[in-house]
């Protein structure tokens, strides 16, 4: 009968190879480079891409008889442990602390033999050390995240203390420069807040920030992949330095707090520039703020990496590659509409053809093509600016939103003189698209006429590739999204568990979910004659129409997404 394996008998590379992550082969190559190298085994069989890091983490902590780290371990760190050791010492030692309790304290090690290491935190802590092994490079993502969680939150403190109110008059103008080089040691307290938040949100993608002002609090939230998540919570009595200094950068009236305001100004960084949106309403316990962060530095999205599938995207390529006629896209704020329609100018556009574009605002700035901000306040309106671009000899025309009858009559009387028109509006689906147009005013018959495709979109996060994990899924999953058990067979679905790159969220981005309606000779029939939403959607599926929701579970399927996801961004079909 063979002795049983016991790893901590064992040298490490019989332990990998016991645990079939090499074959003998493999470990005497490594062990014939050791000896030219003298590195340790484990990291000779890395640099020779046989294993990774956790294989090798995994079979030293089973060798040495100790737990092996996990990202959950490390992300739901104590702070109050974290601080006991030294940042320094524990970047030059490769030691975390992560949990205490009153006698002892659990540190993550990637040599839990250093025994001079372990000594020095016992005095450092005052602490009996409980070891738990962790790779090098788990243990510097973490150290990153942790000690500048740390120092943000000392930010923060120091920021608050001795803030006052900044005067100052509605003429005012301040471009935020948030560049390392130009921070001052005098800058108000306020100002350093402001701009914490404000880098806060640029490192992490947000698209929107929430300034919420509470009972005995201000809630900060920025919106990361179309989500809220709360990032600070400042004292209530800093929320009257916080707005003013907003209104000031913004151009706004300090002295009204019984309106609702809006205004913008522009944030310079290292890496790009951004235009900020600011929204000022009142409510019970203040004025709240919401910015729109809008990064102005390029496009680089494609038709392709939007997420369309290989069917919807022929239909729309074929769509907006004819000479004229209107293409409408719906959805709700920051579903990305405006991004579709900018990939599409970006696969249409060439030198023989004149672009032109009204945005409010413009969101992103393309090479080749002329775009136009609206400025309601000097009447610059769509309205006006449509009629005048009419004179610019346009051959293909971008229009923000319709968002009244008069922009949509110019649209569609450009679509029937010979031009493609491109627009968004608000509706739910594509269906309920046709009829929004029709109550915004355009007659059955020139909507019949002038529309080429409809178009309904959302955006649902994408599974983060760093703490993506294979799972399968309850019944009563399968039961909510209304998926068959035997479409599920033989396929991978995937979910993240969270670590630190995507804020333990388990998302990193986001994906395009599509309905599309190419307007056939039937259903331009049933416009023609007025037909309602729900006939109009039914035609649309006996041709072919992939939903929303039929659209999410493909993606779910693929991998990209989960159900939740799907379930959070969809309505059941119908």
């Amino acid at each position: 009968m063979a002795a049983e394996f016991n790893p901590q008998f064992q040298k490490i590379g019989e332990i990998l190879v016991h645990a079939g992550k090499i074959d003998e082969s493999k470990l005497n190559s490594a062990l014939a480079e050791q000896k030219k190298t003298n590195e340790k085994l484990g990291q000779v069989l890395i640099s020779m891409e046989a294993i990774d890091e956790d294989d090798f983490i995994t079979a030293f902590s089973m060798q040495m008889g100790y737990r092996k780290a996990d990202n959950f371990l490390l992300l739901e760190a104590d702070q109050d442990a974290v601080r006991l050791i030294p940042e320094d010492f524990a970047r030059t030692n490769s030691v975390l602390a992560v949990k205490k309790s009153d006698k002892a304290v659990t540190i993550v090690m990637e040599d839990p033999e250093d025994i001079a290491t372990i000594d020095s935190v016992k005095r450092l802590t005052g602490l009996d050390p409980d070891i738990v092994v962790g790779g090098i490079e788990l243990l510097n993502k973490a150290m990153d995240q942790l000690y500048g969680e740390i120092t943000k939150a000392g930010q923060v403190e120091e920021a608050i203390q001795g803030i006052t109110v900044i005067s100052g008059d509605e003429d005012s103008s301040e471009e935020v420069d948030l560049s390392p080089e130009n921070a001052s040691e005098e800058d108000a307290p306020i100002v350093k807040l402001v701009n914490l938040i404000l880098q806060e949100a640029i490192k992490e993608r947000a698209t929107d920030i929430h300034v919420e002002p509470q009972e005995n609090k201000v809630n900060v939230r920025i919106r990361i992949d179309g989500v809220l998540q709360i990032i600070m919570t400042p004292p209530a009595t800093s929320l009257s330095g916080l707005i003013t200094r907003i209104k000031i950068l913004s151009k706004l009236n300090i002295a009204e707090k019984r309106l609702p305001q809006d205004g913008r100004f522009s944030i310079k960084t290292a890496a790009k520039d951004i235009d900020v949106r600011v929204s000022i309403l009142p409510t019970v316990y203040g004025e709240k703020i919401v910015m729109r962060l809008l990064d102005k530095s390029g496009f680089d999205f494609n038709l392709t990496t939007l997420g369309f599938p290989k069917k919807n995207l022929g239909v729309f390529k074929k769509v907006i590659s004819q000479p004229y006629g209107m293409v409408v896209v719906s959805g709700p704020t920051g579903s990305g509409k405006s991004t579709s329609l900018y990939a599409a100018l970006k696969e249409i556009k060439d030198e023989k053809t004149n672009i032109i574009t009204v945005e409010d605002p413009v969101e992103y700035q393309l090479d080749g093509i002329s775009q136009v901000q609206v400025f309601d306040d000097i009447g610059l309106t769509f309205g006006s600016t449509l009629r005048s671009i009419l004179r610019q000899d346009p051959d293909v025309l971008l229009i923000g939103e319709i968002r009244d009858g008069e922009t949509a009559d110019i649209a569609v009387k450009f679509s029937l003189t010979g031009h493609l028109v491109f627009s968004t509006v608000h509706a739910n689906d594509a269906a309920s698209t046709i009829t929004r147009l029709l109550d915004i005013g355009i007659k059955p018959f020139l909507v019949g006429s002038c529309l080429n495709l409809v178009m309904a979109q959302r955006l649902v996060r994408t599974i983060c590739d760093n703490c993506k994990e294979e799972y399968t899924p309850t019944n009563e999953e399968l039961s909510r999204i209304n998926l068959e058990e035997s479409k599920v067979k033989g396929k991978k679905l995937f979910q993240g568990k969270g670590c630190s790159q995507c804020r333990n969220t388990g998302y990193h981005g986001r994906t395009g979910i599509f309905e599309l309606i190419p307007m056939s000779r039937d259903i331009r029939g049933m416009v023609f004659d007025n037909s309602n939403e729900d006939e109009i959607r039914q035609k649309a599926l006996d041709e072919g129409m992939i939903t929303l929701r039929e659209s999410g579970i493909d993606k779910v399927l693929k991998g990209s997404t989960t159900i939740a996801e799907v379930l959070r961004s969809t309505v059941e079909d119908y």
